[in-house]
């Protein structure tokens, strides 16, 4: 199974990407976990550079987002809503259809943020019919530096919440390819 983990952050150093590693790292060895912390090197979504004109690094990230069975997001909250270059990266495939029956669930790096979780949730059951809202999963990792969030998340207690959760996921993801078939 095929995953794709998005970070909605431009920063380096960033909570939700470390999160992500850490999961990647945590993934039993039948998920094929990917990290994509990239979108601040998108330009600015117009519709006049779609098709043909589509830059290399957003059609590699489509790509990406294709061929993964699902997509989890980690997003930080910026001024009360979801950063730019997530949204971004959302608005490059709205016309597309590769996000439309695309299984998607979030994780969340903060106890903060419920402002964008919300606005991210409505944008995000907007554009996929599989956006599985009541699956997530969240830890409060503000201010701890990517090396201390892989610590703390290779303990049992995170571990034990890190598995399931991404066991869960895969499982929707399973029974819609049925559903399919």
């Amino acid at each position: 199974m095929k995953i794709l983990a998005i970070s909605g952050s431009a920063r380096k150093a960033s909570t939700n990407t470390a999160l992500l590693r850490a999961m990647k790292d945590i993934a039993p060895s039948s998920i094929e976990f990917s990290v994509f912390d990239q979108i601040n090197s998108f330009p600015v979504f117009s519709p006049d550079d779609e098709g043909e004109k589509t830059p290399s690094i957003v059609e590699d990230f489509i790509k990406s987002f294709s061929d993964a069975d699902g997509i989890i997001i980690s997003s930080p909250e910026y001024i009360r809503c979801i950063p730019g270059g997530l949204k971004n990266a959302i608005d490059w495939m709205v016309s597309r259809t590769e996000i439309i029956d695309k299984p998607i669930v979030l994780v969340h790096a903060s106890s903060r943020g419920d402002d964008m979780l919300v606005s991210l949730r409505r944008v995000l059951s907007t554009v996929s019919s599989n956006f599985f809202e009541d699956l997530f999963l969240r830890f409060s990792l503000l201010s701890k530096s990517p090396e201390q969030i892989f610590e703390i998340l290779h303990t049992e207690e995170y571990k034990s919440q890190i598995t399931p959760f991404l066991l869960s996921f895969v499982s929707e993801i399973q029974t819609y390819k049925d559903q399919l078939e």
